[in-house]
């Protein structure tokens, strides 16, 4: 590498919207140990809005999650050569290679169980074993400790000007209802039963979710257009504006989903509810971080701005798509989550919160 200050910098996330957000640790780690560098970043089409108006990052490309092969070789082309450092933040065939194409040093992962490390470790100036165990801030953030750059552990949300005009109420929640898959959603009586209960406390609910027909389909489910209960916002705001509204909330609840990395990261006091999945990997990272990490399972479980709510049966966490075994599969310790263990979460959340004002 060169001189430090002056170097082009190259960091591949090529996974999903709230890996993308998990990632910006490790970007301003970057930016503060190389403050004058050009820092650029890869991601799959229709992730980067989790990266709108982050202060540490140059450029954003794009790539297609199933690209074709010409795509692909383009990609290689466009890239050749063009970074000092490039960093490829998943052990995946494709990260390493774009990570060997762009940069003259490359950093990343190389799995202990994987069939190519061989070819990974040679591709690679420095390799990094992973480690399955670790969550994904402190795993992403050894990849710099070669290159003797201290940790920055906070999350950096999307920003933009349009933040200002999107926060309607004076005291609300913030409710998330639908996550990408469905064998990670909540029963529909425990969402609408807490939405009921959260209104008894004086809050006016917010319902947020994507633009999508079908999950448009899944909240009129829930509440119908001209339900009194809720204040519908879905399909309506963007990243940045997201990020305002639930940085205001008196509370925010939802599924493993981007959405509840995103509350985590604006210091909203966060209740993620959890099924199949550990959270010991990829749960919410509070504000600060923490010191002890997320158990594999639990009823609740706190760490800072940051409460996981589970129903541990003993399968628990099978680390499967549900009981079925596919996306649209139903999971058995998300249909028997009771709302009292979830509203419980949910109260203990608001009473810190006014502790701390």
């Amino acid at each position: 590498m060169g001189q430090l200050g002056d170097q082009r910098i190259l960091v591949i996330v090529m996974r999903r919207l709230g890996d993308v957000l998990l990632t910006t640790p490790l970007i301003r780690t970057l930016r503060r140990g190389f403050p004058q560098s050009a820092i650029d970043v890869l991601v799959f089409r229709g992730t980067e809005g989790m990266l709108a108006g982050n202060p540490d990052v140059g450029q954003v490309l794009t790539f297609p999650q199933r690209p074709s092969t010409r795509e692909f070789f383009a990609q290689i082309r466009l890239l050749w050569r063009r970074y000092d450092l490039a960093i490829a933040t998943q052990s995946g065939d494709r990260p390493v290679v774009f990570a060997y194409a762009a940069g003259r040093t490359r950093i990343g992962f190389v799995g202990a169980s994987d069939s190519g490390a061989w070819w990974k470790r040679r591709a690679l100036t420095i390799p990094v074993a992973s480690d399955p165990d670790n969550h994904r801030v402190p795993e992403l953030l050894r990849l710099v400790d070669a290159i003797g750059l201290s940790h920055r552990t906070e999350l950096v949300c999307p920003a933009g000007k349009s933040q200002t005009s999107v926060v309607p109420f004076d005291r609300y929640a913030v409710l998330h209802p639908n996550p990408m898959y469905q064998f990670r959603r909540w029963n529909d009586n425990g969402w609408r039963a807490l939405a009921r209960l959260l209104a008894q406390r004086r809050l006016t609910v917010i319902i947020t979710g994507g633009p999508g027909g079908e999950e448009r389909s899944y909240l009129d489910r829930l509440w119908p257009v001209g339900d009194a209960t809720v204040h519908r916002l879905d399909g309506q705001l963007n990243w940045p504006q997201l990020t305002s509204l639930i940085s205001k909330a008196a509370v925010y609840v939802g599924p493993d989903t981007s959405m509840t990395h995103l509350a985590a990261g604006t210091g909203c006091p966060t209740v993620a509810i959890y099924g199949p999945a550990s959270p010991q990997r990829i749960g919410p990272w509070p504000v600060g971080g923490f010191k002890q990490p997320w158990a594999p399972a639990g009823h609740i479980q706190r760490r800072g701005n940051v409460w996981v709510v589970q129903n541990p049966l003993p399968c628990l966490p099978c680390e499967k798509l549900g009981c079925e075994g596919h996306y649209k599969s139903y999971s058995r310790c998300l249909d028997e989550l009771s709302v009292q263990q979830v509203l419980h979460a949910v109260d203990e959340a608001l009473n810190e919160a006014k502790i701390a004002v």
